[in-house]
């Protein structure tokens, strides 16, 4: 039997003790995960927050070169800037291979 300061420990206070830091370990856990679930959730808002600003400017690349490609505006550069023609149907050649 263990003592204490010469007299005798009571038979349940070493479970008791054990039970008592085994909550507190508990207690402590539960609190650390909480704290680290918080900031993995900040995180993954973060990203999602990222991801959804790339999103939108892939969007606006898209449609800014769809604008830049489309048939009209390169006709329109091809007869005015570099004076290209339609050719007619007798100036078409074609050539064997």
């Amino acid at each position: 039997m263990s003592r204490l300061y010469g007299k005798p420990l009571p038979t349940g206070s070493f479970a008791m003790l054990l039970l008592f830091v085994a909550v507190l370990v508990s207690a402590v856990g539960v609190s650390y995960t909480a704290h680290w679930n918080r900031q993995l959730l900040n995180g993954l808002y973060a990203e999602l927050s990222v991801r959804d600003k790339a999103q939108a400017e892939w969007g606006r690349l898209i449609l800014e070169q769809s604008t830049w490609t489309a048939h009209n505006r390169i006709e329109t550069l091809a007869t005015e800037q570099l004076k290209m023609l339609i050719p007619d149907a007798a100036q078409v050649r074609m050539v064997a291979p």
